[in-house]
């Protein structure tokens, strides 16, 4: 590509970027002054279609190829297209082109009819509203400005130093990303961060202790308790929403007797529990990390419906998210004896943002596409006939109880360790159920032997394990299974992940010399 075709290549990028930069900030000023109804960012409007349009087989290679970083991978992708469609814009509105007055308008007239095709998708996001069209709307025409203006300066000054325009054209292409990525993750962030770090969690009348042998003390094991910033953060928002927690609401309606709505004030004013609880995704792949156990701080969901007194024909209740997610959770989920919470508190602290702040729910027993609902903001009393949540249309069951799972976490898979004795240890899951039973084998036609369980302290969270095994020489496989407390061992054929969980045993090569 000659000089003057970079350049021009690089003058639509930096129109593209200043499109995007000027969006972006205008959406985070509607964002923090709360004007905007949907997702007004052009990029995350995007996005978020992208990923309502992602069938299961690709959101199941996401997460075991990128696991939590999927969204950033996703942003990059879409910013790379971006790039590549500007590009071409420029080189085809090239200085001295063939045709060129005529090029230059089919460029032009391509722009606007892109920005056009991302109104369009904004307006269509869950809970869009007239004035979230204006962000890209500014956006798209500040871009026509800038390549307009480049051009024009190309057509006057042909013979302009094209090491300037270079400079120029990279210099406000950095800026402007940088703006509009500075402008997209603090959209409204600054706010909720501030309300969640002058918040105080009610006190409890009943704390969770976690007894000291419910861990086990072998090196390199998973923390029994997941720290907040470790914890698995798998959903479908590219930027987690920042809700104000004045703002919150939570509505209860459907097949109700009475209509129930709660805000934020009144719920901290209700008899907060606590509860040890394991989240599981459904996309886990076995012996995956996207599993994490914590203490969650929160009123009973039971309470709250029973306020409402759910009809008895209805079986599931639908909840939705602030950013239109759905999941489909049993009714009897929500109402039985097990700590089903609206959750405002994670290891006693108030909920980090991007795990729902200031409320989402945490159901024991069940994956968290149907049940765990971050940002929380509607619960439909439904039935499964009537209704349907955001991943069942997409190839996922609509109801996701947890399957028996275990994993190993030491020795470290494809570790070389020394010959005798070495100790093998993981965790295992199978929350509302409990954990009855470990098993071990050693390669594929060794006996299974029952390994050492640590305390449980409860049914609903996971449980850490032990054996000693002692190595002989050579490169062996390492095997887990788990027994719950009904009897039922866990399923040893493999399965993917959809569209109820995968199945199959966690094993490991291991070099013992």
């Amino acid at each position: 590509m000659r000089a003057a075709q970079w350049t021009a290549a690089l003058t639509g990028v930096a129109a593209g970027a200043v499109a995007l930069a000027v969006a972006g900030v205008c959406a985070a000023v509607l964002d923090g002054l709360s004007l905007v109804g949907g997702t007004a960012s052009p990029l995350l409007a995007l996005g978020a279609a992208f990923i309502d349009a992602t069938p299961a087989w690709l959101k199941d290679w996401a997460i075991a190829t990128f696991g939590t970083r999927d969204k950033q991978v996703l942003v990059a992708g879409m910013i790379v297209v971006v790039t590549l469609l500007c590009a071409g814009l420029g080189l085809l509105g090239a200085p001295r082109a063939a045709g060129g007055s005529g090029r230059r308008r089919l460029a032009l007239a391509i722009f606007a009819a892109l920005g056009a095709g991302v109104v369009a998708i904004v307006l269509l996001r869950p809970g869009a509203a007239a004035l979230d069209l204006l962000p890209t709307a500014l956006g798209v025409g500040s871009g026509i400005v800038v390549l307009g203006h480049r051009w024009r300066r190309a057509d006057q000054q042909p013979d302009l130093d094209r090491r300037r325009v270079l400079r120029w054209a990279g210099l406000t292409t950095v800026l402007a990303a940088a703006v509009a990525l500075v402008g997209q993750v603090l959209s409204g962030r600054e706010q909720a961060e501030s309300a969640r770090a002058d918040a105080e969690l009610p006190e409890v009348t009943d704390p969770v202790t976690v007894p000291p042998e419910a861990e086990v003390a072998v090196d390199g094991m998973t923390p029994y308790v997941t720290p907040n910033e470790d914890f698995y953060r798998i959903d479908t928002a590219i930027v987690p929403p920042s809700l104000d927690p004045q703002q919150w609401r939570l509505r209860v309606h459907g097949m109700v007797r009475r209509e129930v709505e709660i805000d934020y004030a009144e719920l901290l004013e209700q008899p907060m529990i606590e509860s040890l609880t394991t989240l599981a995704c459904v996309s886990n792949t076995v012996g995956g990390n996207l599993v994490g156990n914590a203490v969650w701080t929160g009123w009973p969901i039971r309470e709250l419906l029973a306020r409402a007194e759910p009809l008895a024909e209805a079986d599931m209740v639908l909840s939705t998210s602030s950013d239109g997610f759905t999941a489909s959770t049993p009714l009897e989920a929500l109402t039985d004896e097990r700590a089903s919470l609206l959750a405002i508190g994670m290891n006693g602290e108030p909920l980090p943002v991007e795990h729902g702040y200031p409320v989402r729910m945490v159901v024991p027993g069940l994956y968290g596409y149907v049940s765990a609902t971050k940002w929380v903001v509607d619960l439909k009393v439904t039935t499964f006939d009537a209704d349907v949540a955001y991943w069942t249309p997409r190839g996922w069951s609509a109801r996701g109880p947890i399957k028996t799972s275990s994993r190993i976490d030491v020795p470290a898979r494809s570790a070389r360790v020394n010959a005798g004795r070495v100790v093998v240890a993981g965790v295992a899951w199978a929350q509302h159920r409990g954990i009855a039973l470990v098993e071990i084998r050693v390669d594929s036609d060794g006996p299974w032997r029952p390994a050492e369980l640590a305390d449980e302290p409860t049914i609903d969270s996971w449980r850490q394990w032990y054996w000693h095994w002692d190595a002989p020489v050579g490169k062996h496989t390492l095997s887990v299974r788990a027994t719950d407390s009904e009897g039922a061992v866990q399923i040893s054929e493999s399965g993917p992940p959809a569209p109820d969980g995968a199945t199959g045993l966690h094993t490991i090569y291991v070099h013992v010399q």
